[in-house]
């Protein structure tokens, strides 16, 4: 958004201990022999050690958590990674066939001096174990022959960043199968222990309530000057206030987040944590990367502003008054989100062109422009779309609150909220928030400067991660393969990638939180910017889904950015609450042909749910999703505005590609207010032939769409396949769905 014009089959026989098997005889056997392997290793963990042959040989397994690949897998759920998840009940297990390999990616050059195998009844008889630099060349460190599965170590020497088990023949006729393979490097393949907690850097600024007015005010004020207008600047900040009462307005610019420290918002008070648009002429359509959570608003005059667009998070907020979410003199303004906040007064939304609302109170809503869409919402409007233009759902089906940073006496902690299902109102209306603590010192606090190896090794060391606030480049991705793992940024953390590396990958795991931080893609293209889950990979985590919660990803204006896709998740049952995933239409680095990016969001894991999603500007899908049962409440989202012509704007014969598709295999899927614009500025004469593509079948559904031509620049011919009048012209005014089919 700019300053837009407008508001496989087992063997036939098998022996095992000497005796003859059918082939659903050994099925049984090898089930039974499975599960009971599975319940010693419950039971008693077996341990895999290396022998102590070098004072040098850490214990610890530096292949714990890392990626691995292997040749081929059973099924989808004995991948590879089952190997090396310390989880003994867990295994990768190959085809029937020879040779097979399983390798894991160390993460840099180690000096490896240990290995342990840990087989399950399929076994390994004859096998080497390799080392590589870079996971083609290959130097043997051990050749096993006859070997006769079980438990066994092997001390080996030699260097690598990637150790491969390479089987030539199997112990049966079933195929290779480990339960664990570790790793022992004589640094311990994660170094030295690295310390959590720690101080929160520089750029966190702590008030407390004893503090002079004014000298807070005075600290607000300067941060504030120096990140009003530097929209791609390097600054980055959190303000924090400890409980009390503050009378200072908190005026809130660029890569600023505002938190307030108590358990609950009502801990700390101030008169007002603000945003306008003087920097911009009265457009707020540019302010973005900015946050506010966990605190009260008394206003001076009863009523807070906050007139942000793309971005600008308002969580856990009660404002004792009215919010404004226009910028004064009522200019434009293209937000917005809020969560789990508590509006006693009204919001009056004025200018913005669109908003999300979840899980909140309001004493009311004014008016509506293009698309407002509340979810368990109380005091919400009722669906009226398409005039005027609300759509209301009661509750919101799946949700869970962002970790937040608090005191605990003197000490940090972040809380992490439970899910909820069905959710209404805030998750503090009755007392605190349910869910769990984790103290600071479970947190390994990172300063920009850190490496991505040193990461790495907090992770595997079973340390969560904090980046305070700062710019993180990256030469290696981040890898995320502990279950439970947090995540989360301060200030808007920015994670750059080098070198077209994924910034993050997260394993297919329960429970994984990703939270406040922005990946800025780097000037050499990255196939992928955040990865969630593995491919093919299909595993229930609706008791305890990944989450992303104001995880936002540019490419462009900052630089020349590039990457194929943004963010592409694999996992079931993710939910993606509040992102804002964006193609630079402004800035520096930006060009049909500078900041290339095809895809925004691709969503193949089943039962996803997103809950604010915002996306522009892709040159082809913006959001394509695969996924089955898929769920989208609220989609916001701009065409590229810079295809040169008609032709460099065609899907095949199709004019345009659509904002939002939903596959052709997909049986189930559903949205709810979503709507897409096109401002074409290099051809205004390009047309779009449908802003959204779906099969059409039962359960395919889609609520409160519409699709607008800013000033007339472009034009849609569909809003829904090829369903909906055409939307054109000057007037800029949408045309839309109630309800498809």
């Amino acid at each position: 958004m700019s300053g837009s014009p407008s508001p496989s089959a087992p063997p036939p026989t098998a022996t095992r201990c000497g005796s003859s098997a059918s082939t659903a005889d050994w099925k049984k056997m090898r089930s039974t022999t499975a599960a009971v392997a599975a319940l010693l290793g419950l039971l008693a963990v077996p341990a895999v050690t290396t022998t102590a042959h070098a004072a040098s040989c850490s214990a610890a397994n530096a292949a714990l958590g890392r990626p691995a690949t292997a040749s081929s897998a059973e099924r989808g759920d004995l991948d590879a990674g089952k190997a090396v998840d310390g989880d003994p009940g867990t295994r990768w297990s190959s085809t029937f066939s020879d040779p097979q390999w399983i390798q894991v990616d160390l993460g840099s050059t180690k000096d490896i001096c240990g290995v342990g195998l840990s087989w399950e009844a399929a076994y390994g008889k004859d096998f080497t174990i390799q080392a590589s630099p870079d996971g083609s060349a290959w130097t043997t460190l051990k050749s096993v022959t006859g070997g006769d599965g079980g438990t066994d170590s092997y001390d080996v020497s030699g260097e690598g960043r990637y150790l491969r088990v390479h089987g030539t023949a199997r112990g049966t006729g079933y195929g290779y199968s480990l339960w664990e393979l570790t790793v022992h490097t004589g640094d311990g393949g994660t170094g030295e222990p690295l310390p959590g907690g720690g101080d929160l850097g520089p750029n966190v600024k702590v008030f407390d309530p004893s503090m002079p007015a004014a000298t807070v005010q005075a600290q607000i004020d300067q941060i504030f000057q120096q990140q009003e207008a530097a929209q791609f600047g390097t600054g980055r900040y959190a303000l924090m206030f400890k409980p009390g009462s503050y009378d200072v307005n908190v005026d809130t610019g660029f890569y600023t987040s505002v938190h307030g420290l108590g358990r609950n918002p009502d801990d700390v008070t101030v008169k007002g944590v603000s945003v306008d648009a003087g920097w911009f002429n009265g457009n707020a359509t540019q302010n973005f990367w900015r946050s506010t959570e966990n605190l009260s608003i008394a206003p001076y005059d009863g009523t807070n502003r906050w007139a942000v667009s793309q971005a600008a998070p308002f969580r856990r907020m009660h404002v004792k008054g009215a919010l404004n979410l226009a910028p004064s003199g009522y200019g434009w303004a293209s937000g917005g989100y809020i969560a789990d906040s508590k509006i006693d007064g009204q919001v009056g939304p004025y200018s913005q062109q669109q908003w999300y609302t979840r899980d909140s109170a309001i004493g009311g809503w004014i008016n509506s422009v293009w698309n407002m869409t509340f979810s368990g919402v109380q005091g919400a409007p009722a669906t009226s779309f398409p005039e005027p233009r609300y759509t209301t759902l009661d509750t919101t089906p799946i949700s869970r609150e962002k970790p937040y940073l608090y005191l605990d006496g003197d000490g940090y902690r972040v809380f992490v909220p439970s899910k909820r299902t069905n959710a209404r109102g805030t998750s503090w209306a009755n007392g605190s928030t349910p869910g769990t603590s984790v103290p600071l010192t479970g947190f390994y606090v990172a300063r920009p400067g850190v490496t991505a190896e040193t990461l790495n090794r907090a992770l595997a060391q079973g340390l969560h991660l904090l980046f305070t606030p700062g710019i993180y480049h990256l030469d290696q991705t981040i890898e995320v393969n502990r279950a439970d793992t947090i995540v989360m940024g301060l200030g808007l953390a920015t994670l750059v990638p080098e070198g077209g590396v994924t910034a993050m990958k997260v394993a297919d795991v329960d429970g994984v939180k990703l939270a406040g931080f922005l990946i800025d893609a780097g000037t050499v293209n990255s196939p992928t910017l955040l990865e969630i889950g593995r491919q093919g990979t299909h595993t229930d985590h609706s008791a305890n889904p990944i989450s992303l919660q104001d995880v936002f990803i540019r490419i462009g204006g900052q630089f020349a950015g590039k990457a194929t896709t943004s963010l592409v998740v694999h996992s079931d049952d993710t939910i993606i609450d509040h992102t804002w995933i964006w193609r630079a239409d402004h800035g520096d680095g930006v060009g049909w042909n500078v900041n290339t990016a095809d895809y925004g969001l691709r969503v193949h894991g089943d039962d996803v749910l997103a809950t604010g999603l915002f996306v522009e500007h892709f040159q082809k899908y913006n959001v394509e999703w695969s996924g089955e049962r898929g769920r989208t409440i609220f989609f916001q989202n701009e065409l590229a505005y810079d295809p040169p012509n008609q032709a460099a704007f065609m899907n095949g014969s199709v004019k345009g590609w659509a904002a939002y598709k939903v596959d052709d295999s997909v049986d189930v899927h559903e949205g709810w207010g979503m709507g897409s614009y096109c401002v074409f500025t290099s051809d205004p004469t390009i047309e779009v032939d449908h802003g959204f593509e779906t099969p059409v079948k039962p359960g395919v559904r889609f609520h409160s769409l519409l699709v607008v031509s800013l000033g007339g620049q472009g034009r849609y011919n569909h809003v829904i396949n090829d369903t909906g009048d055409p939307a054109f012209g000057t007037d800029t005014i949408p045309s839309m769905v109630v309800s498809y089919p």
